[in-house]
């Protein structure tokens, strides 16, 4: 499964060199990181049509991150090679057989007397430099986290919408998230690790319906870590992300590093992290997409024996962090059991991310399979409870070839489309991880407000001297009467509000009396942002050349 446009290993040594200095000049802050200010500069020495230079900077920047890194320039500066030598700018220019590797770099027009320029001037004030390539600067975000000043974070340091999200979180929305101790109620507060992490895709389903054999599948080798098995083989939750070397880390240690975005699962106590590991392994892949393979949920008798931690919550802490939720199905285990309706029912609010998989669909002949298929859709039409029909992959997704004698060569055909559609919607996500950022961000956003909005109407109901203690049980028993008063006060959605006996649950460790009355300016700051800053900020780094 290939994912990366153009990567590094496309292009010689010698033009990589090249593309380092051109870089390096092109890169104005010296952050890493081409603006779209900087590359109108830089690229329009290339002679290049607008309508191409724009086409090169939509392909470059796949990701829409609003900036090129240096892998990104490389892709660009190849494309504009190409389109200088006649070719049509497409998507799949450079996956078509160019030999990449003796690629020439473009023509650009005076570039070399401004990099000869620069290097006289390097050599008066430093005679040590000799042409040095620049250091890449880490970015400027990496320490507005950790800061304890309380100065305004400059617009001019933000050079990407990532950057521009987490300046806008800690200008505006946290505030309000430390107020209303939405961080206590909802989701932990967001640290800079949770911005950078790479796309997440979950996988869901009940025991040896081939979750583990799925990943080994897209990765064509296995993971540390890994057991396949007939019984219940995964007993814990295992991230399987790009790291230097082969190895597997406790979840414990994994979940109290500052560069890891899993802090959160702190909540949930020892007895999950001690199911919860971290499986690291270089591979290209894993530098696009994280994995997150799950237990087997349970199914009859042993689903009354309770698991240690709140399986539920830890899905839904997952499902709020992931870009791609996979339930996998097998058509001899079509049945949902209790636990798995309580995790479907988790995944409330994120149904655009979910895709159904009816895994080892080889195992059935073609007339059983429609039946298998029939009932699939019964069953999850009961859980879900939307009106939509969900959109079931159909497949084997293992390294064995199809059981054509099972399914017949219709049936074959059928699974490589299926496999063929589900694999572009797993290449799709790194494209799309930016706008999944916005978009969680923005849900974020409106569900601390609505959390805001109860937390101070639970305050005003308060009295101001006597019965406290009687009121405070009374507004927890009619939590529900009460969500509706907020709801028709403010004018807000019924679905944005949070589950009720959750929130009950959570409200019964707190005096009511001692939280924040409503304060309109946090609320307008927050508003504010999502009316003007995010548009603004999307404005800013959109392709350069619309």
């Amino acid at each position: 499964m290939e994912i990366a446009s153009a990567p590094i290993s496309s292009c010689s040594k010698e033009h990589q060199k090249i593309y380092q200095e051109w870089f390096n000049h092109a890169d104005s802050d010296g952050d890493g990181r081409l603006t779209g200010n900087d590359a109108t500069k830089f690229f329009s020495m290339s002679s290049l049509s607008r309508q191409d230079l724009k086409q090169v900077w939509a392909i470059a920047d796949s990701k829409r991150q609003g900036f090129l890194g240096f892998k990104e320039f490389i892709t660009a500066m190849q494309l504009v090679s190409l389109a200088q030598a006649g070719h049509t700018i497409t998507n799949d220019l450079l996956s078509i057989e160019i030999d990449l590797q003796n690629l020439q770099p473009p023509v650009m027009e005076g570039l070399d007397v401004l990099l000869a320029k620069k290097k006289r001037v390097a050599k008066i004030s430093d005679p040590d430099i000799n042409g040095s390539p620049k250091k890449v600067q880490p970015s400027p975000s990496a320490h507005w986290f950790s800061s304890k000043s309380s100065k305004k974070i400059p617009a001019g340091s933000v050079t990407s919408i990532i950057d521009g999200l987490k300046r806008l979180y800690i200008q505006k929305l946290k505030p309000l998230e430390v107020t209303y101790r939405f961080n206590d109620f909802v989701s932990p507060l967001l640290t800079n690790s949770d911005f950078d992490a790479k796309p997440m895709v979950m996988l869901l389903g009940q025991y040896s319906t081939g979750k583990t054999t799925f990943i080994k599948h897209l990765l064509k080798s296995s993971y540390p870590g890994a057991h396949i098995g007939p019984e219940p083989t995964t007993d814990r939750f295992v991230v399987v992300m790009s790291g230097p070397d082969e190895r597997s880390i406790p979840g414990n240690t994994i979940a109290v590093q500052a560069d890891m975005p899993f802090s959160g699962l702190t909540t949930f106590g020892t007895a999950f992290l001690s199911k919860f590991e971290c499986s690291q392994m270089p591979h290209p892949l894993l530098e696009h997409v994280t994995f997150v393979d799950t237990p087997g949920v349970l199914s009859g008798e042993k689903q009354r024996t309770q698991r240690a931690y709140d399986f539920t919550g830890v899905t839904s802490w997952f499902a709020s962090k992931c870009d791609l939720i996979l339930l996998l199905f097998d058509p001899h285990k079509l049945d949902v059991s209790d636990e798995f309706k309580r995790v479907i029912s988790s995944l409330r609010g994120h149904d655009d991310k979910i895709r159904v998989v009816l895994n080892k669909a080889d195992q059935v002949d073609t007339q059983q399979l429609m039946r298998v298929y029939g009932a699939l859709m019964w069953s999850l039409g009961k859980v879900l409870n939307t009106p939509e029909v969900m959109r079931v992959y159909i497949g084997s997704f293992n390294d064995k070839p199809v059981n054509e004698a099972a399914v017949g060569p219709i049936g074959k055909d059928l699974f490589e489309k299926e496999q063929e559609d589900l694999l572009a919607d797993l290449k799709d996500i790194p494209k799309k991880a930016c706008d999944r950022r916005i978009n969680e961000f923005v849900k974020r956003a409106r569900a601390a407000k609505i959390h805001a909005y109860i937390i101070s109407h639970l305050k005003k109901e308060m009295p101001a001297m006597m019965g406290k203690a009687k009121t405070q049980q009374r507004l927890i028993d009619n939590l529900a009467d009460e969500f509706t008063k907020v709801q028709k006060e403010f004018h807000l959605p019924a679905g944005d509000f949070p589950n009720v006996e959750h929130f009950k649950e959570t409200l019964g460790g707190y005096n009511i009396d001692k939280f924040e009355k409503l304060k309109p300016k946090m609320i307008q700051t927050v508003d504010d942002m999502l009316g003007y800053d995010i548009p603004e900020l999307l404005k800013n780094f959109r392709n350069p050349y619309d």
